[in-house]
């Protein structure tokens, strides 16, 4: 007779953790938490959140150049890099050179994801703002903003 063992962990809140007061655990609790929400948005798609934005803005802005999209989705540009490859894999962007310019567009295949994309960016925004409120989540998007363009600078 095998005897199977289940654990079941009271989940602690934020606010009562050791370390409650710290902003790099905190800051990380909550990115894992939206992490969580955005994939489960882009699932339907068959791609991350940070793939699913990538070609958003390549639809968008046919032709826009990696360094816009560093800008844009503030990322290093080694990971800009990545994330093109992936979508490249996908057949859902493509890379053209010309000279020392590259230039990145959205492919027939990744064109197709428009409204899909859209759909998935309206179900990520309802899931959080259902969760913490619309007003609350406009403040707290506009705060982290500020934060992160001051320790930018």
């Amino acid at each position: 007779m095998q005897i199977k063992s289940f654990f079941f962990v009271q989940q602690m809140k934020a606010a009562e953790s050791k370390y409650c007061k710290c902003m790099y655990f905190s800051s990380n609790a909550l990115a894992r938490k939206i992490e969580k929400l955005a994939q489960e948005s882009w699932k339907v798609v068959d791609l991350n959140p940070s793939h699913a934005y990538l070609l958003m803005l390549a639809i968008e802005q046919p032709g826009i150049q990696p360094t816009a999209l560093v800008e844009q989705l503030l990322l290093a540009p080694s990971t800009i890099t990545r994330l093109l490859e992936k979508l490249e894999e996908k057949k859902l962007v493509i890379r053209t050179n010309e000279g020392k310019t590259t230039s990145v567009y959205p492919t027939p295949k990744g064109k197709q994801l428009k409204s899909q994309l859209d759909k998935c960016l309206e179900h990520f925004y309802i899931s959080y703002s259902t969760i913490l409120g619309k007003d609350d989540s406009a403040r707290l998007v506009q705060s982290m903003n500020k934060v992160t363009d001051k320790l930018r600078s």
